[in-house]
């Protein structure tokens, strides 16, 4: 039933207001007692609640991160609950300290802090154990994991422990039997032969993560991990647990090979040198790249058999949780976020939900995972970091093998495997910034055939590189030209420098914005790239850019940046360049500003909701009890602020406590949806145009009790000229009046008041996309009034880049705190008026 029902509305879709009691109004002391008498009046029934199956099932699409973090939580309290006064778990066990230390490193990630009680008091207990000899049947596993705790607590006073320790884990490793490994115990004891694969995953973890303390392991060590996980692959391109007591290779397991991928990753990146440097510290960028055979055979091979049910390669349930664990790992680190056809981590986290028993904890089958607190680490350790910010895709495109299509012939597209993925890890060092963030490699034909544009979404920035022509289908051209419509960012270098990549990109730019906006364009010095996080100068700096939406959407830059960053380290590696150095920071320091502004440091969480899309001819599901804004899709740029409508209602649960829901939709007048929603709103930045046909229905629509609340993004004229085109089409005998400051609207009557808001540019000014000035004025909002209520109400001015995050000088339009609170007087205001015409309560004189 829709919400407008003959010319008041229904009773099933009145908003709500939060009581006065609820967490959301703490700011209600802001708002008049008219406000609190609304809360009070408001009741609405929305169609129907979604809610979980009966039986628990938990299905990969529908798994959201509000479930994931529920998860999450529970694990932690379970985890919490059993740790002993002494700050260990399992006190009694002989492998307590690599116990307490997966315990430990699983709270930690999970979202706890150092200061929490629980992890100083499982850190204080895990000091103790350094200065003793950790001995035991598991001393490796309990070394590695110490280490990897002691790192995660980024603590100054444990760096000296932590080099230590690591250095009695290097030297465990084995130089005879099967060369490169580690064995149960350190130093390595001659009855385990050579060590094992499992041993060898979490010392190549450990030696990992005290890198990261500064502890700098010998080459010589990395190149033999190398070596080992080469040799003991198997034909098919997996890994099993062999190579114990002189035991031949068995049948590859997932657990063990996607050990493998992660081990051979990690060296990969390890042994990064500055070979073939010149003196002037420019590195050989043009070199063909090494193709690393073993790493993609073991990848395959998780394509190939990968599998939540169990663990590929054993039989029933046996060390599942083991290969989750590792599952993460390798996906992370190998930069996929699919194998084969599989979200591996939508997939294993979606699995992991419905194992989780009632108390939080985890138990799984096979040695050790019946312990529910090895069980329950795994399980929180997959879930916390495979959930990091997904912060760039890398565009993975070209010809295809003609007997596999998933594998790309020409390496065209990564000839510098480790840009994005060390620029990645560099930020993660910075302030402010999350500190895990995570790349991903995308499949553009993979993208095209499932996914679609939610593919894309994953990240917020899509880099694109290469050293030859682009070569896209059409199809590939419209998903990447949707991306850009709907908020996403481009940056593109040439790899090698290459005059032809950068032609064919600039031709993409012209196919995927309208026209007039496709032609890159090189930045001016004002432009906030150049300050984003460090201090840049155009002159040395070249960029160029293209405008979409609210700011620039599409970089290029004409250097290499790629070949620097896949030169970056946190530690120079022995004899440096010291000019290459100088060189690396410079194009690391240019990614890092790119990338920032493109993301305002805040990339979007993993499994966030995406857009709401309802089958054609089908009724929206409302949901109960929650407020829904329908964001209207029209021919121009309708997309050009994609966070403002999700912004603003957050800023009203926030501060009045307006019961609203975050999910997304968007709708054109066509559909009869929008019957269903007491507000539409709409933006954009170019010329638009609306049938006739949805006008009429837009017209009904409001007459009917709707209303339409619009802005021009950076006040851009060419969308206010249209809007104004629209305005005379649906109302040929009027004009948008604006509505004076006296209006209630502006009041305390409705939210706060706002009659002077600070505003860039003046009713005289046009904007020239450079500085404007800031005035304290009367803010300025249009409307068409209908028997005493506006049911149109918009503003010239830009409220949608502001309320976006996308605010920036040469935007024509209020800053965001003043953005928030126009933006919530004007919803205010029209969820009262929807109030009146269901009581027939007149406006006051």
């Amino acid at each position: 039933m829709p919400f407008l029902n003959n010319g008041v509305v229904s009773r099933e879709f009145r908003p709500v207001f939060r009581s006065h009691q609820s967490s959301g109004c703490k700011a209600s002391t802001m708002y008049s007692s008219r406000i609190l008498r609304i809360s009070v009046m408001l009741m609405v029934l929305m169609s129907r609640t979604i809610v979980l199956p009966h039986d628990g099932r938990v299905f990969a699409e529908d798994l959201s991160r509000e479930m994931v973090k529920r998860s999450i939580e529970r694990g932690l309290r379970y985890l919490i609950s059993a740790q002993h006064p002494s700050g260990a778990w399992n006190r009694l066990n002989p492998d307590c300290v690599g116990i307490s230390s997966l315990c430990v490193l699983a709270l930690l990630n999970g979202g706890m802090s150092v200061d929490d009680p629980e992890v100083s008091r499982g850190l204080q207990f895990l000091r103790s154990c350094t200065s003793n000899n950790i001995g035991g049947e598991n001393e490796t596993y309990q070394t590695s994991l110490l280490i990897m705790a002691l790192v995660a607590a980024k603590q100054p006073r444990d760096v000296e422990a932590i080099r230590m320790v690591a250095s009695r884990l290097e030297a465990g490793q084995s130089y005879g039997g099967v060369q490169g490994g580690w064995a149960y115990s350190l130093p390595n004891n001659p009855r385990y032969g050579g060590g094992d694969e499992s041993n060898t995953q979490f010392a190549v973890l450990g030696l990992r993560e005290a890198y990261r303390a500064g502890y700098i392991a010998d080459p010589q060590t990395w190149e033999h991990i190398r070596e080992y996980w080469i040799r003991r692959q198997n034909q098919d391109g997996g890994w099993g647990y062999g190579g114990f007591r002189g035991m031949d290779r068995a049948p590859s397991k997932g657990s063990l090979t996607v050990s493998g991928v992660a081990s051979l990753a990690i060296a990969q990146q390890m042994l990064m040198t500055d070979k073939g440097v010149a003196r002037d510290g420019t590195p050989p960028c043009c070199e063909e790249p090494e193709v690393n055979m073993p790493l993609l055979q073991g990848m395959d091979w998780l394509s190939r058999y990968f599998s939540v049910r169990k663990n590929p390669g054993t039989r029933g349930q046996d060390h599942i949780l083991y290969y989750f664990y590792g599952v993460e790992r390798a996906g992370r680190l190998s930069g996929q976020r699919f194998f084969g056809e599989h979200d591996w981590y939508r997939e294993g986290a979606a699995r992991l939900l419905v194992l989780q028993r009632a108390d939080g904890q985890w138990i799984g089958a096979g040695e050790g995972e019946t312990n529910p607190l090895v069980a329950t680490s795994f399980s929180l350790l997959f879930l916390s970091k495979g959930l990091a910010p997904v912060l760039i895709n890398k565009l993975k495109y070209g010809p295809r093998h003609p007997n596999n299509p998933d594998f790309v012939v020409a390496n065209d597209w990564n000839r510098h495997s480790h840009d994005v993925r060390n620029l990645a890890d560099m930020i993660s060092e910075l302030p402010k910034w999350p500190k895990l963030l995570t790349t991903q490699e995308l499949d553009l034909r993979r993208a095209v055939k499932t996914d679609g544009l939610a593919a894309l979404q994953q990240a917020p920035v899509l880099f694109i590189t290469g050293s030859k022509r682009l070569s896209l289908t059409n199809d590939e051209i419209s998903l990447i030209k949707d991306y850009v419509s709907q908020g996403g960012f481009i940056l593109a270098s040439p790899s090698c420098g290459d005059v032809d990549f950068e032609t064919s990109f600039r031709e993409l730019v012209a196919k995927l914005l309208p026209d007039g906006d496709g032609t890159l364009r090189l930045l001016t010095a004002d432009h906030p790239v150049y300050r984003s996080e460090f201090l840049l100068g155009a002159d040395d700096v070249p960029l160029w850019g293209a405008d979409f939406g609210c700011r620039t959407s599409i970089i290029y830059t004409p250097e290499d940046l790629g070949c620097l960053w896949n030169y970056w380290a946190k530690y120079d590696p022995p004899g440096r360049n010291p000019r290459l150095k100088k060189k690396i920071d410079r194009a690391t320091s240019v990614g890092v500003n790119v990338i920032a502004y493109f993301t305002g440091r805040e990339p979007p969480e993993k499994l966030s909701n995406r857009d709401v899309v309802a089958k054609s001819g089908t009724l929206d599901e409302v949901e109960r009890g929650l407020l829904q804004i329908a964001q209207i899709k029209h021919d121009g740029t309708w997309n050009a602020a994609p966070g403002a409508v999700r912004n603003l209602l957050l800023a009203l649960n926030e501060t009045v406590g307006l019961s609203a829901s975050m999910k997304q939709r968007t709708l054109s007048l066509a559909d009869k949806n929008i019957f269903r929603y007491p507000i539409l709103f709409m933006h954009g930045r170019n010329r638009f145009t609306v049938p006739a046909e949805e006008r009429q229905q837009l017209k009904r629509y409001l007459d009917r009790g709707g209303v339409l609340v619009a802005d021009a993004c950076c006040g851009a004229k060419p969308f206010d000229e249209s809007f104004r085109e629209l305005v005379t089409a649906l109302y040929p005998d009027r004009k948008l009046d604006r509505i004076p400051v006296t209006h209630e609207l502006f009041s305390e009557k409705v939210g706060q008041d706002i009659q002077r808001l600070n505003r860039r540019g003046s009713d005289d000014h046009v904007a020239a996309g450079e500085g404007l000035p800031v005035v304290f004025a009367e803010p300025v909002l249009e409307g068409i009034e209908v028997d005493g209520r506006y049911s149109m109400i918009y503003s010239k001015y830009d409220i949608s880049c502001a309320l976006s995050g996308q605010d920036y000088a040469g935007c024509e339009g209020y800053p965001p705190e003043d953005a928030v609170k126009l933006g919530t007087n004007i919803i205010l205001y029209s969820m009262l008026q929807n109030l009146r015409l269901q009581t027939k309560e007149k406006p006051p004189e």
